[in-house]
């Protein structure tokens, strides 16, 4: 996967996001496929969100209603002849009006439950609730909260915008597949009559009916993907997305992912331990042995001592090496001093898949961010090695732009192969390491392998993690 051009100014940034935004809207209106039977369905879905475009405006438009009427309950009284309903004055129902405010609430909380329930029925995009991590205490304070706290306001907001979203891409869409499927029989008809009638100066605006009717509901099939993938986005940025919702998720990925950590940082330090008992260890044993046998052996056999010193020399390399192999593990010097261009044909060498490297950064990223592009990739290529069975790996790096609402760029590391596919992060292949570490700093890790279509790992990692 190739990233875009680096941007060189802020307009030039905003641009990036503009494409890259669109680039996603493309991707996802395009997910379910191509057919006119999805373009269908996605016209009946449209359909459906305008139906239910009331209830999204419902809290919304109960909260005007209640302002008005207490707006007019406070300004009728100052008024020479207030205005009556009946015998009753206006402004003696103020209760009601605040009552009906209360009520905005849990029509907000409905619509958007609504909202999320067809998330997960429709799109299958589904987030399990986290519970509230400082809940509040006592039933009063609770239902004070859930009526006029910050979060029924703000789903207030949200089903509000929600509804203004389904009303209009409903709206649109009906009128031109509906009002030009329509339109179009209708104008057939009229032609029909028209020619009975024996009218043929009206049959011409008629055939020009006939035309643009098929024509808008042609351009109405093809844009409802786009308006269908602006509701998931918009829902998704409402309800999976929003500031609150982030902290929350980001709270339970630290509490499920510090676990994974530190069992990870045991395994590494156990993989230490025993690379330096089993390996550089027992070569140190057999140096001190040879030195040994060697001194021993100095007066009496010279010509002896001399194989031994050679012997330990050749042992003592083999130590070295032992140790490089060990430290490469950690963080290799390369990657230090040269940086990724350096450091990921050297990890790459040392594959037993050939591997394409073609990395292209016009300046080094923060060396965090490089240490974990480095792992993400040592890590990758040896899950390649063990479980992918494929015939070549090709490694990319790039510098692409965030999307407008993160800002700033990205460090894009893409690894691909040619293998099995089918990876699962449940059968041993290190996959959950790799979020945990990308995680961390902020990033995201995205893997796609359909079976027996290879495996494509794409890490997005802050720039200056």
């Amino acid at each position: 996967m190739t990233g875009p051009d680096i941007p060189t100014t802020a307009t030039d940034g905003q641009s990036e996001s503009l494409v890259s935004a669109l680039a996603n809207l493309s991707h996802a209106a395009e997910a379910y496929g191509r057919t006119w039977r999805v373009r269908m369905v996605a016209v009946l879905h449209l359909m459906t969100s305008f139906t239910l475009a009331p209830l999204y405006l419902l809290p919304g438009l109960v909260l005007v209603l209640s302002a008005t009427w207490i707006g007019l309950t406070l300004i009728l009284p100052w008024l020479p002849n207030p205005p009556s309903v009946g015998p009753v004055p206006v402004f003696p129902w103020a209760p009601l009006a605040v009552l009906l405010a209360v009520t905005a609430s849990p029509l907000a909380r409905l619509a958007c439950r609504v909202q999320h329930g067809r998330l997960g029925a429709v799109f299958g995009i589904v987030e399990s609730q986290p519970p509230d991590p400082l809940p509040s205490n006592g039933v009063p304070r609770r239902v004070v909260g859930f009526l006029f706290g910050r979060e029924a306001w703000t789903r207030v907001g949200r089903s509000v915008v929600a509804g203004v979203h389904a009303l209009l891409s409903g709206a649109l869409v009906v009128a031109l597949v509906v009002g030009g499927g329509a339109g179009a029989a209708g104008a057939l008809l009229g032609v029909m009559y028209a020619l009975v009638l024996g009218s043929p100066g009206e049959v011409a605006g008629l055939l020009g009916l006939v035309v643009a009717g098929p024509l808008a509901a042609l351009a109405g099939l093809s844009l409802a993907p786009y308006l269908v993938a602006t509701e998931v986005m918009l829902h998704r940025a409402l309800h999976l997305d929003a500031p609150e919702v982030r902290v929350i998720r980001r709270l339970m990925h630290v509490q499920d992912s510090r676990l994974r950590m530190v069992d990870a940082a045991e395994a590494e330090r156990r993989r230490i331990e025993r690379d330096l008992h089993d390996g550089a260890q027992q070569r140190l044993l057999a140096l001190s042995m040879t030195l040994t046998r060697t001194r021993t052996q100095l007066a009496r056999d010279p010509d002896r001592a001399l194989e031994l010193i050679t012997e330990a020399q050749r042992e003592s390399k083999e130590v070295m090496e032992e140790l490089r192999q060990v430290a490469r593990g950690l963080h290799p010097r390369v990657l230090t001093d040269h940086g990724l261009p350096s450091a990921l044909p050297v990890a790459a060498g040392r594959s037993p898949v050939p591997v394409e490297v073609d990395v292209e950064l016009e300046e080094r990223p923060s060396q965090r961010a490089e240490g974990v592009a480095y792992y993400v990739v040592c890590e990758a290529l040896t899950n390649v090695a063990k479980h992918a069975s494929a015939e070549r790996v090709a490694v990319r790096a790039r510098r692409v732009a965030a999307l407008a609402a993160r800002g700033g760029f990205l460090l894009r590391v893409t690894v691909a192969d040619d293998g099995s596919g089918g990876a699962d992060p449940e059968g041993g292949s290190g996959l959950y390491g790799l979020w945990d570490r990308v995680d961390a700093v902020d990033g995201t890790l995205t893997v796609h392998s359909p079976a027996g279509g290879g495996t494509t790992l794409t890490a997005d990692i802050p720039w200056e993690a």
